[in-house]
């Protein structure tokens, strides 16, 4: 079974609504949720023929000020418990 690559970002509260548009304007880049609200922080999920067009996209968003934090992480769904 192959699995995604896996992402989190902190993405800057007041353009949140802005930066999820914009990145699901890219069909098929990446799954995106919350995953802690209190902090604005994402995850990504994206498939491995997306990745560098994801990275892209997200080294722009850091440029420009929308995300901090961006870093790849072990898939928390294959992370054995």
């Amino acid at each position: 079974m192959s699995y995604c690559y896996y992402y989190k970002a902190r993405v800057e509260v007041a353009k949140s609504w802005y930066f999820v548009a914009v990145l699901r304007s890219f069909e098929h880049i990446a799954f995106d949720r919350t995953f802690d609200v209190g902090n604005s922080i994402f995850e990504f999920f994206v498939p491995a023929d997306m990745e560098p067009y994801f990275v892209e996209v997200m080294r722009y968003f850091q440029d420009q000020g929308l995300i901090t934090d961006f870093q790849q992480l072990p898939n928390r769904y294959q992370i054995k418990k």
